[in-house]
């Protein structure tokens, strides 16, 4: 009798650990940004061109990862679709200053080695995230700011552009139209688990619209907007950067799980729709942890989402 209760309950104890690999091959979730978004001012068509844009951002991202690309190469590479792509508030879609201007920050985060690059306040730099990553790996700092990050981008041969590149209509009435009430903000992002288990995160924004010139987010603030940790998971965040900053939200999360053993899903709502809310921080997250699952966690009416695995559970999505 004993001996068949020891065993009962050492398959009890095997049956309720967690798998040391993951049990998906790969997972890929991608933001847009996120706020809140009345649904009856979005036309059927404008609908449309959001969930095409965020398609577009995934399948590039699906690909890559089916075809064996890196979990670092496969996140610069649909936030670079997402920043060319002037529906979103990221490069050529960036917002404008309080005197007129862009102001990009981005950042990309390995979870390998916990390596990291940022760039914050450059305005004529087509891709940020690329310049990020060139930071991270081909200096020995995280974050460089203005023109010292253009310089620096520059003279790695990141491609540059004027700042008219930035300009879209749609960005600059939504400034002159900001002037007169409280400013918007947004962000795109991507967190990617790869087949060889290793997990990243990117992310890059223009930032808070009619915002103060010199003014940083959460974006480039890793352990803010974004962090990543082969033991535990990848994170970017989208909302209300100071924050997401005051709360270093993407780190908490990962150190949920690392030293209290939450599952993904508790502590994104333990952050996101706790510590946050209980502040007024609006926004929102997305994840993938070190097994694959993912999470798109939001305490605003909307978030521009996207995901993905390898056993077929896709999908976009942008109201709640």
């Amino acid at each position: 009798m004993r001996y068949f209760i020891a065993i009962s309950f050492l398959l009890i104890v095997v049956a309720c650990q967690k798998p040391d690999r993951p049990t998906k091959e790969w997972a890929i979730a991608l933001h847009g940004g996120a706020g809140n978004m009345d649904s009856t001012k979005f036309s059927a068509e404008d609908i449309q061109l959001y969930e095409d844009g965020l398609r577009a951002a995934l399948d590039i991202g699906k690909k890559a990862l089916e075809d064996g690309h890196s979990a670092i190469d496969v996140v610069e590479m649909v936030v670079k679709n997402l920043e060319d792509n002037p529906l979103f508030n990221a490069g050529k879609g960036a917002v404008f200053t309080n005197d007129g201007r862009n102001e990009l920050d981005a950042a990309i985060m390995d979870g390998r080695d916990l390596n990291a690059g940022a760039v914050a306040g450059v305005g004529d730099v087509r891709n940020p995230i690329s310049a990020a990553r060139l930071v991270m790996e081909q200096s020995p700092h995280v974050l460089l700011i203005g023109k010292g990050a253009s310089l620096f981008a520059s003279e790695h041969g990141v491609e540059m552009v004027d700042s008219s590149y930035f300009y879209t209509e749609k960005r600059w009435q939504l400034l002159q139209r900001s002037l007169q009430k409280a400013g918007k903000n947004g962000t795109v992002g991507c967190v990617v688990l790869d087949r060889n288990g290793d997990l990243a995160a990117a992310t890059s924004t223009g930032g808070m619209n009619n915002k103060r010139y010199g003014r940083v987010g959460d974006v480039p603030v890793i352990g803010a907007g974004t962090y990543a940790n082969n033991n535990t998971c990848a994170v970017s965040a989208t909302g209300h950067g100071e924050f997401f900053i005051r709360y270093t939200v993407a780190h908490d999360i990962s150190a949920l799980i690392e030293y209290k053993g939450l599952a993904l899903d508790e502590a994104a709502k333990t952050v996101v729709n706790g510590k946050l809310t209980n502040k007024a921080g609006n926004g929102g997250i997305i994840a993938v942890d070190k097994y694959g699952n993912i999470t798109l966690e939001m305490n605003s009416t909307g978030m521009f989402r996207g995901w993905a695995d390898a056993s077929g559970n896709e999908g976009v999505a942008i109201f709640k």
